[in-house]
């Protein structure tokens, strides 16, 4: 079976491509020839995948997506891919993975009424509604509870081809029975003494991630854990813009950025507290990894996934509409449980929420029934 998988933009550490990427492996185990077809291409694509990256002209943002639409178009009638399974919203879908969050109802929920009339707002509302409008046949992966209630409230004629698929976090994620030498061993290396507060925060995109939120509540805290805290920030975005607000918050010291790193296992045993007060995100696979490597979280309730927090009681959520100084009282509070060593309850409420979840399949699951869609419509 030939399987195309579409997206705008690859690189190797975003949430979205991560789940690309794992789906087509699952493919090429299970037999299937997989394309991947991306507008820009930023790092080495994984091996088993062949890639289509078409030589297109450059132009606004607006533009590339337009004219690789229209090329995508062109390709797929060209070529005999049984499938075409898109992590973008994109026309001509057979399946959708729908990472984002809905479009239509941030437009019209979310932003002035000018915000829709923009071009790129137009051209992502039109996208949008090539995939899940009444005239659409694409059937959609779809990754939280959340995510499902707002698409339909925008697109009701689409719940008949929506798929509600088990989140898929990677089972090294799960503490072992050497994680206390593997929370030892990241703490060496990042000079972490037994008194110090490691804070983590996962993905890339800052703003959507709520990175300035994350740093004026450390700011806010008391200096007696404000000087114990170690803020580590692991993802890919424009970086000058948060080191600045860090400088001008007084907590340049305590706040290390890197790029995205393939250890994150040990970085789940090493931390103190997840913090991801994110402003929007349909799933947030950085909170189930936590919760299941018994490391407590703290998360806004706009995340996708902030309900396995409430669910696995592994932390706190705080609720929306979001109020900086109640994620700043949050944060106090769980520090204070955690350096007082009375936080051993959500380590051990997370851990057991991960041996006893189906979190782990999500991308054999999908890539079989991909299989099936594909083998059905190559018979037909």
């Amino acid at each position: 079976m030939k399987a195309a998988l579409v997206l705008f933009d690859w690189f190797s550490y975003g949430g979205l491509q991560r789940d690309c990427r794992r789906i087509g492996e699952s493919l090429i185990n299970k037999g299937a020839d997989v394309t991947l077809i991306c507008n820009n291409v930023l790092d080495v694509v994984p091996p088993g995948f062949k890639l289509v990256n078409p030589d297109l002209p450059v132009s606004s943002k607006v533009g590339q997506r337009k004219t690789f639409v229209s090329f995508l178009e062109r390709h797929c009638q060209e070529s005999d891919y049984d499938l075409v399974c898109g992590f973008n919203r994109v026309p001509g879908l057979d399946y959708y993975f729908a990472a984002d969050t809905c479009f239509a109802w941030k437009a019209t929920r979310e932003r002035y009424w000018f915000y829709r009339f923009s071009s790129r707002s137009r051209q992502y509302l039109s996208f949008e509604k090539a995939v899940f409008g009444p005239q659409s046949k694409t059937e959609i992966f779809i990754l939280s509870p959340m995510q499902k209630q707002e698409y339909l409230a925008c697109y009701p004629d689409s719940e008949s081809r929506m798929v509600d698929i088990p989140p898929g976090i990677a089972r090294d994620r799960m503490a072992g029975e050497d994680a206390v030498e593997i929370r030892q061993q990241l703490r060496q290396e990042f000079a972490l003494g037994d008194d110090d507060l490691l804070i983590l925060q996962v993905g890339s995109g800052y703003p959507v991630k709520g990175v300035d939120r994350s740093l004026t509540a450390i700011a806010a805290l008391p200096e007696k854990y404000r000087e114990r805290v170690k803020f580590l920030l692991l993802g890919e975005d424009r970086r000058r813009r948060y080191k600045a607000l860090a400088e001008n918050l007084g907590i340049a010291g305590r706040v290390t950025i890197l790029s995205g790193r393939d250890d994150i296992p040990r970085l789940l045993q090493g931390a103190d507290l997840l913090l991801q007060p994110s402003r929007k995100e349909s799933a947030g696979m950085a909170i189930l990894e936590a919760i299941v490597a018994g490391l407590p979280v703290l998360v806004t309730e706009s995340c996708g996934y902030a309900f396995h927090v409430t669910r696995a009681e592994a932390g706190n959520v705080v609720k929306d509409p979001f109020v900086q100084k109640n994620l700043n009282r949050a944060l106090e509070n769980m520090l204070e449980k955690i350096a007082s060593q009375d936080a051993e309850h959500w380590k051990v409420n997370g851990i057991a929420y991960g041996r006893n979840g189906d979190f782990y399949d999500m991308p054999d699951k999908v890539a079989d029934i991909l299989l099936n869609s594909g083998r059905s419509n190559h018979a037909g």
